[in-house]
């Protein structure tokens, strides 16, 4: 009876993490990754090569959470917050 419930609990959960919303970023320079996990805001971040992506976080406008991000591990070339991608423009202010 355990073993059905707990399949069936990770039955029903499974669809809410495929549909949670993206958080990641890909830095400029692969060289500034973090070579282990790294909160910022809240959200835990982790890195392989220049791809970084995480989970969590606060409530913030996506901006902001660029530039925090941007101030811990680098400078972004692609950064998208919960589900909203920032533009060429947005990222370049970030860097800034």
């Amino acid at each position: 009876m355990r073993a059905t419930l707990i399949a069936a609990v990770a039955l029903l959960a499974t669809p809410a993490f495929a549909n949670a919303p993206v958080t990641r970023a890909t830095l400029a320079d692969a060289s500034t990754a973090p070579t282990t996990r790294v909160i910022v805001d809240g959200a835990a971040w982790h890195c392989q090569g220049a791809e970084c992506t995480a989970s969590g976080g606060s409530a913030q406008p996506a901006t902001r959470a660029c530039k925090r991000v941007v101030a811990r591990i680098g400078k972004v070339s692609a950064f998208t917050y919960k589900g909203q991608e920032l533009t060429a423009e947005q990222i370049a202010a970030c860097n800034a």
